[in-house]
């Protein structure tokens, strides 16, 4: 009964182990910075809370700085999030703009539908978080940028290219290693049919006397 009860708690441990294994891990990735005519594009922006126990307001701002025209650097807001709303400004990309955060709002990420040349330029995300806790309310800020280039068709993944010889490579030596162990477990098992064989001739061919009668052990 005692062994049984370990048991069950060494399963239960181990199932609880389990599900944190399985429990979504925040990854702050960064986001692609090219992007193609015609097609959408997801801006990305991730940055993880350390502490997802504490209550936090979460809000977001995107700006958009075109190419530099004659000298001037003008700033655009076009896209705000808040814990209670989210809209979108009158700008160059009403409509076409998407929120693609996650719930936890610890990915803030939005998308530009129908890319255009114009929409190169220089993509700020602005985070400021407001921590809840007894006695003080922290604030928490970050900013990450984003220098989108807009092309007409895809450039050549030159890593894609040689991950993909690699695989190739890869799968032909593991091939030719799998060939080489087939070869050698049937050589071996051969082998040893062989000398099975080898000793139940051997066996047969004494005479059945001797079997039966096997030579007293010399005493003094």
């Amino acid at each position: 009964m005692v062994t049984q009860y370990k048991l069950h708690r060494q399963t239960l441990v181990l199932l609880i182990s389990l599900v944190h294994l399985c429990m979504p891990v925040c990854v702050d990735v960064q986001s692609d910075t090219e992007a193609i005519v015609g097609k959408a594009m997801k801006l990305t922006c991730i940055s993880c809370l350390k502490r997802e126990e504490v209550t936090v307001k979460t809000f977001v701002k995107w700006l958009y700085t075109p190419s530099p025209t004659k000298g001037k650097n003008i700033s655009y807001l076009i896209y705000e999030y808040n814990t209670n709303n989210s809209n979108v400004d009158d700008n160059p990309f009403k409509d076409r703009l998407n929120w693609n955060g996650s719930k936890d709002l610890q990915e803030v990420s939005i998308e530009i539908r129908n890319v255009t040349h114009n929409d190169s330029g220089l993509y700020t995300c602005e985070i400021r978080r407001l921590f809840d806790f007894e006695l003080y309310t922290p604030v928490f800020e970050v900013n990450k940028t984003i220098n989108l280039t807009v092309k007409e068709k895809a450039s050549d993944d030159t890593t894609a290219i040689y991950s993909e010889i690699m695989m190739y490579v890869l799968l032909v030596f593991l091939t030719f290693w799998l060939l080489v162990e087939m070869v050698y477990c049937y050589r071996k098992i051969s082998k040893s049919d062989e000398q099975a064989q080898d000793t139940a001739t051997n066996y047969l061919a004494i005479p059945s006397e001797q079997k039966d009668n096997p030579a007293a052990p010399v005493t003094e």
